[in-house]
């Protein structure tokens, strides 16, 4: 299958937002492939508080996973658990800024459209979430990002399955 012709999709949000969880969802119920995010296999491996190397080293890798998966699509379009774009969010926030390959890749690098999980589930620990004081502000740090990319994004919200039928009825609705 051309590359190019692959529709991307985009599942994003603050932390504890149910992502993995729609995304997951969403590539079985349609039989697609799902990119994982990259940074929980790399943060699950640390013993050490991240930096701004371990970063960029999530960009290549979440980067290298999306681009590897595109081999695997068997039909028009695949899921994506999160993107580079969380990068520059979470480098923001605690380095002051982005590298420019970060920044530079997000401009070149395009979805169709995003699914902005909204805060309005529970916060489930984690030893991997960091800020679950902070879900609003990321929550608008989302929005303000997306919305700077001229991207095409709803915010998916409801609790259990009703927020996978809201996931399902808003991609149903852009895949026509």
């Amino acid at each position: 299958m051309n590359n190019n012709l692959i529709k991307k999709i985009a599942v994003v949000g603050p932390e504890s937002t149910g992502k993995s969880t729609v995304a997951k969802f969403l590539a079985a119920h349609f039989n697609t492939v799902c990119v994982p995010e990259y940074a929980r296999y790399y943060c699950e491996g640390l013993d050490r508080q991240y930096t701004l190397q371990d970063e960029v080293n999530m960009y290549h890798g979440q980067r290298a996973l999306e681009d590897a998966s595109h081999a695997l699509v068997q039909n028009d379009f695949m899921i994506c658990d999160t993107t580079i774009l969380t990068v520059k969010i979470w480098c923001d926030h605690l380095f002051g800024g982005t590298p420019k390959e970060v920044t530079d890749e997000i401009q070149r690098r395009k979805y169709d459209f995003y699914l902005l999980m909204d805060i309005d589930l529970p916060w489930e620990d984690d030893p991997l979430r960091d800020f679950p004081q902070e879900r609003e502000h990321f929550m608008a740090v989302w929005e303000k990002e997306l919305t700077t990319l001229g991207a095409p994004y709803t915010i998916i919200s409801g609790i259990g399955d009703e927020r996978l039928e809201a996931a399902l009825r808003y991609f149903k609705t852009m895949l026509l």
